[in-house]
């Protein structure tokens, strides 16, 4: 195959998929089922052990939601690599807007809820957003290869950086950072945050070329499911050896003296506040959740792997009782934006007098209902639909007046606010 025929099949559009794809969305609505249950519900008993929520849920519904991330900016810009100058600028113009909107939606939340309640990503998830820029320029196959090295390689590189930065804050980043400390905002939004972007990068890119893939194929989907599956099997066990009979569990407590014994069974067990301790390359070896290192990379992305392919797969059944079931979980996925908001604020506020469980039931029982009647009524949630405005002016301001009347070819993003990924952000 020539370098131009090639070139051709990697920016030529994905087959065409009529409407939104319901797994995808019902993918998007148990991530925010499960980070609402992270956020309501206890992770560790009395006895500092996970409990079914934490062994179920932490770690994997942030990752799910970010590789989902991931497949909706693959929507935004049509599913194919974004190519030339004024598609380029499209891009960069939409995806920051975009980033602005849910960057400063994600600060003002952060100003007024407690971490020890809930840990607002939405920063995080704007940053995400800005590096997906060059990401979104890259062909489907240098993007695979980009995660697999990414995940290898940003955690060493991390752990090296972080040795030499001051102990992060961890308090949910606000607007008044901005301005009373924007170093540190920085240092935490990109490497020492309990969602680090850099070091989520590769769940971002698995999910941009997963956006970028048939997603009907039947044989895509039980791949996905199957792979996922052997990927999350492989790093847990990889990570097992590696912390057992590799001696790491040993090199890991001996370099922890410092450490509270409690403070250091928790990272083990539970997992750290987004990041290990630096004080030994051993810590690269866990697998643990919000660790960042790269079995718990490879592991979580295999686990929302399998989600999304399991999902996928339900949408080829027929049976009556599927579409009933996945509809209220496909409406809230397509609001994942508005109805995580109210979710961080609600848990902040005098209105949550409920114990864990029945204050959870309440929850997930308002936003499914609410998601079917404002898909019924409405369509697009609001802060979905602020955000993917701001996109869309962006992008019609960074094209040359001569092309503003059609979005240009291999631009890969939408002319109008629709398309299947426009409510994503």
């Amino acid at each position: 195959m020539t370098a131009t025929a090639a070139h051709r099949r990697d920016t030529a559009p994905a087959p065409p998929e009529q409407g939104r794809v319901p797994g995808v969305d019902t993918a998007r609505g148990i991530a925010l089922l499960g980070m609402m249950a992270v956020h309501a519900l206890y992770v560790t008993d009395a006895r500092g052990e996970e409990t079914w929520v934490g062994l179920l849920v932490t770690g994997n519904a942030a990752a799910l939601f970010a590789v989902l991330a991931g497949v909706g900016i693959a929507f935004l810009t049509g599913r194919a690599r974004v190519g030339g100058a004024v598609g380029a600028r499209r891009a960069a113009a939409s995806l920051s807007a975009r980033a602005v909107v849910i960057g400063l939606l994600g600060l003002a939340v952060g100003g007024v809820t407690d971490p020890e309640v809930a840990t607002v990503i939405l920063a995080y998830y704007a940053v995400l957003f800005v590096l997906a820029i060059p990401l979104v320029l890259l062909p489907t196959r240098v993007l695979v290869a980009a995660a697999v090295l990414g995940a290898a390689a940003i955690p060493f590189a991390s752990h090296l950086v972080r040795g030499h930065l001051p102990p992060p804050d961890l308090d949910n980043p606000s607007l008044s950072w901005l301005v009373t400390d924007p170093a540190e905002l920085v240092r935490e939004l990109l490497l020492t945050g309990s969602y680090p972007a850099l070091s989520w990068l590769p769940y971002l890119a698995v999910g941009l070329a997963l956006g970028r893939a048939p997603l009907r194929s039947p044989r895509l989907a039980a791949g996905l499911a199957g792979g996922g599956v052997a990927l999350a099997a492989a790093a847990s066990g990889v990570s097992a050896l590696l912390l057992g009979p590799g001696g790491g569990l040993a090199r890991i407590t001996a370099a922890s003296s410092g450490l509270d014994p409690a403070d250091l069974r928790e990272i083990l067990t539970v997992g750290p506040d987004g990041t290990t301790p630096t004080t030994t390359w051993w810590w690269l070896a866990v697998d643990t959740p919000h660790s960042s290192t790269p079995l718990d990379l490879a592991r979580t992305t295999g686990i929302a792997l399998a989600v999304l392919g399991v999902l996928l797969l339900l949408d080829r059944v027929r049976h009556p009782a599927v579409p009933v079931v996945r509809a209220p979980l496909a409406a809230a996925g397509a609001m994942t934006l508005t109805f995580y908001t109210l979710h961080v604020l609600f848990l902040s506020s005098p209105a949550d007098v409920y114990d864990p469980v029945p204050g959870y039931v309440v929850q997930v029982v308002a936003v499914l209902l609410l998601g079917l009647a404002w898909r019924a009524s409405a369509g697009r949630g609001p802060l979905e639909t602020l955000a993917s405005a701001a996109g869309v002016r962006a992008a019609r301001w960074a094209t040359p007046r001569r092309s503003a009347g059609a979005p240009p070819a291999g631009s890969g993003l939408p002319h109008s606010p629709g398309g299947p990924g426009a409510s994503v952000s």
